[in-house]
């Protein structure tokens, strides 16, 4: 079986080199995707990132449900980031 592929890799590569480089390369970039640690990471931080974020309300004083929390002024608090 591997003979006859190399003869057959053999042939191929002396008639018609061009098609032969750009199936492996197209190969090549279907499969090193896959292998890749960058795939790792990246998924890895896709699965850490929220998909919605917190928005912050108005308090009007119709809120019961929502926790009351002193307006800062020096900016919204981030304590839910420091919770992750």
């Amino acid at each position: 079986m591997a003979a006859r592929l190399s003869t057959f890799l053999k042939n191929t590569w002396g008639k018609e080199p061009v098609l032969v480089a750009s199936f492996t390369i197209a190969g090549l970039a279907i499969l090193l995707p896959i292998f890749s640690p960058y795939s790792k990471y990246a998924i890895m931080i896709n699965q850490a990132t929220p998909y919605n974020y917190p928005v912050p309300l108005r308090d009007n004083g119709n809120l019961p449900d929502v926790p009351s929390h002193p307006q800062d002024p020096q900016g919204p608090s981030l304590d839910w980031l420091k919770n992750l």
